[in-house]
């Protein structure tokens, strides 16, 4: 088994924690963790963050401070956590879409989604948006920057065009979901996931695809 993990990931703030905390209690106690592809997602990710890089904010939408796109896919770690006033020795670690930086010298920290259809996840993601304000502001080395905005910018689909001579795309409609700053609600996410990860192993959650398949395999192959 491998050893415990320090780093927190800022996705695991989102659906992980609300998935299968037996799954996530392995994962940081023994980096024991089902195998995830997602290749053309990420490729498409990739894509959407790079073609604004240089951009200034109004390229990306109206409602977005004066300023321009500082840096993409940068990483982020943050000073150790604190739960129940003792160091618990994890700290966030992860890397943010696109970092905007305002003419009044504050920065701006934007997920960038790829959806079917449009719609406002900005409150589901807030505690992945909230840690990476959260590592920025409460860096382990760098200086640290002021976050004065956190939000999502999502391209949903919206028909295919070109044609055979010019080739084909899809075109995306885009969209700004700001999300509310909430250091105090991070904080409480952070000290139940931190509680979960220094006590015993929780069970399976019901629903938990992966548990279920280990159990089915069980039954029908026994521990081979």
């Amino acid at each position: 088994m491998g050893e415990p993990r320090a780093a927190i990931s800022p996705s695991h703030l989102t659906y992980a924690w609300g998935d299968c905390h037996r799954c996530l209690w392995l994962q940081y106690n023994h980096q024991v963790a089902a195998p995830m592809q997602m290749p053309l997602i990420g490729d498409l990710a990739d894509m959407q963050e790079k073609y604004f890089i240089g951009a200034k904010t109004s390229d990306m939408h109206p409602d977005l401070p004066e300023g321009k796109v500082h840096s993409h896919g940068g990483w982020v770690a943050s000073k150790n956590i604190i739960v129940d006033g003792v160091d618990s020795g994890l700290f966030i670690r992860g890397k943010y879409d696109l970092l905007l930086e305002f003419t009044d010298g504050t920065f701006g920290i934007v997920d960038c989604k790829l959806q079917k259809n449009d719609y406002d996840k900005s409150n589901f993601y807030a505690p992945q948006l909230e840690s990476y304000a959260f590592s920025l502001e409460n860096p382990q080395k760098d200086q640290p920057k002021k976050i004065s905005l956190v939000g999502l910018y999502t391209w949903s689909l919206d028909r295919a065009s070109g044609n055979l001579a010019a080739g084909f795309g899809y075109r995306v409609n885009s969209a700004w979901y700001p999300a509310e700053r909430n250091p105090n609600a991070l904080q409480e996410r952070l000290s139940d996931l931190v509680r979960m990860i220094r006590g015993e192993c929780p069970p399976a959650k019901d629903s938990c695809g992966i548990c279920n398949y280990i159990l089915a395999r069980r039954d029908v192959l026994g521990n081979g």
